[in-house]
């Protein structure tokens, strides 16, 4: 199998449109973590992704009536505009299924390239389905984003070029996963030329398909997949990338998303380029290698993949990146509710720098604040802090984990409502476009009272709402009815303790 795809990726055609990508030394990362840090650069491809190389590679060896008939694929984002790029050099009539919640960027990136857009669906697999209609009505000719041996080729090109780059010795190469194309391709090419080269995949913790599929030895599909990094949000590795990637990926590491906003902005102080989430996953995967193996002094590569950023993600990306680092920890902190309290607090912080403050006065006996304090970029540094705290008579919570704490409390800190009994407290995910937030509040109805509401749209196709609505306990049943019903994905998040602590009567 080997051979097979060497032979395909040797006679790949893939420099019709794209072109050989730097690989360069990331200095600032190599200083801080005492390893040589390489990074392959695909982010400076013309689609801004390395996505171009696979869809090139498969139009341009379609037959003369397959091309004739035009292409079709279905994508939210980088595939989509690396076959858009392919078919304007190759001069084919191209058709791009996006979700409705595509970022209007990415719309127009694919629209310059003259390719014909249609907006389907919320999400990509009705995308998908309406693209494989529009094939069987129309007779075009699919492009598959991964699953695919001459997109897989296609994709491996980078590695092709990744080992004519650097010749000497190395370690491991760090590579995001998303559908598996480009795993499979580099990991084809590394295994037969250099096979001691460690061949890392990366993924995020909540899109990990192939890290499931390697645990359980066959492919499984994911019930769900975070949205975060887009890119790689698929629920089930490719058939064909995985004949390639159970027998040579030698493991693969899940990052977290404050993980990924850390490593964006690592990318940013060393290239001065701001990658996206899937194409920062290399780094936070070689960031979490090197501290796990105490790795001194080893040649390490990671390709960054894409970056087709939403500028307007840059807020939230900033807010997670220090926590990302391990360099903050968010607080629930109680105080006596008396003169001179926030004074001592500080003087128990032994000095350490204050990021955040919220209060709201609660009752006359204590209060109650939720603070962000710098802490080291260790992992004892978080755990001496609260050591610390406690140690001097306070009552700490560690929400430093909680999502909830991060996404919502932070911006909602206010105090209790003792008037507002029977309270229940959701959390929903709902697709982002113009009229979403009116039909959301419009499908919930009148029955129940809304006792609380924070919306939150951080440049994502998808935004996230935390509500509290007055609900008899005999009445939760049809209430929760009623939200299948509506069909937002949602989840009860009532015994949070960031809720109980700050909103919660």
């Amino acid at each position: 199998m080997l051979q097979r795809y060497i032979k395909k990726i040797l006679n790949a055609r893939v420099y019709d449109v794209a072109h050989e990508t730097p690989l360069t030394q990331a200095r600032l990362l190599s200083q801080r973590f005492s390893n040589n840090i390489l990074l392959k650069r695909e982010d400076l491809q013309p689609v801004f992704s390395f996505k171009c190389r696979g869809a090139y590679n498969k139009i341009v060896q379609l037959s003369d009536e397959e091309k004739a008939c035009g292409v079709i694929c279905a994508s939210a984002g980088n595939h989509a505009q690396g076959v858009a790029l392919a078919c304007k050099v190759l001069k084919i009539k191209a058709v791009i299924v996006m979700p409705q919640t595509t970022p209007e960027i990415k719309v127009n990136s694919v629209r310059a390239h003259g390719a014909k857009v249609v907006l389907k669906g919320d999400a990509f697999d009705e995308a998908a389905a309406h693209a494989r209609e529009l094939m069987e009505e129309k007779g075009y000719t699919y492009i598959p984003p991964y699953d695919d041996e001459d997109v897989i080729a296609g994709q491996g090109t980078v590695a092709m070029e990744l080992l004519s780059q650097f010749s000497k010795p190395l370690h491991a190469v760090f590579i995001p996963v998303g559908g598996g194309g480009l795993i499979a391709g580099m990991a084809a090419y590394i295994k037969y030329l250099r096979p001691e080269i460690k061949v890392v995949g990366v993924e995020p913790q909540d899109s990990a398909c192939l890290s499931e599929a390697l645990k359980a030895g066959q492919k499984v599909t994911l019930d769900e997949v975070g949205i975060f990094a887009d890119g790689v949000a698929v629920k089930r590795i490719g058939e064909h990338p995985w004949e390639v990637c159970k027998d040579y990926v030698d493991e693969v590491i899940t990052v977290s998303t404050d993980e990924i906003c850390a490593a964006i902005k690592d990318v940013f102080e060393d290239t001065r380029s701001i990658v996206e989430p899937a194409g920062a996953l290399s780094v936070a995967g070689i960031k979490k290698y090197i501290q796990r193996e105490g790795l001194v002094d080893e040649n390490l590569a990671g390709i960054l993949s894409g970056a087709n950023m939403n500028f307007d993600r840059l807020r939230y990306i900033s807010e997670r990146t220090e926590i990302g680092e391990q360099r903050e920890a968010i607080l629930a902190v109680t105080l006596p509710e008396r003169p001179g309290s926030f004074k001592r607090f500080i003087g128990a912080l032994h000095k350490r720098s204050i990021t955040e403050f919220n209060y709201r006065y609660a009752n006359q006996s204590e209060a109650r604040i939720f603070v962000g304090i710098q802490v080291q970029s260790n992992g004892q540094g978080r755990d001496d802090l609260v050591r610390d705290l406690r140690g001097a008579g306070y009552a700490v919570m560690d929400l430093t984990d909680n999502d909830l704490a991060k996404a919502h409390i932070r911006h909602m800190v206010g105090g209790h409502a003792p008037g507002v009994p029977n309270e229940r407290v959701f959390q929903f995910q709902f697709p982002e476009r113009p009229g979403a937030l009116l039909k959301f509040l419009s499908s919930l109805g009148t029955r129940w009272n809304i006792s609380m509401f924070h919306y939150r749209n951080h440049g994502a196709a998808y935004s996230r709402v935390l509500m509290g609505v007055q609900v008899d306990t005999d009445d939760l049943a049809d209430l929760k009815a009623m939200l299948a019903e509506v069909g937002f994905k949602y989840e009860d998040v009532t015994s949070n303790p960031a809720y109980e602590l700050f909103l919660g009567n």
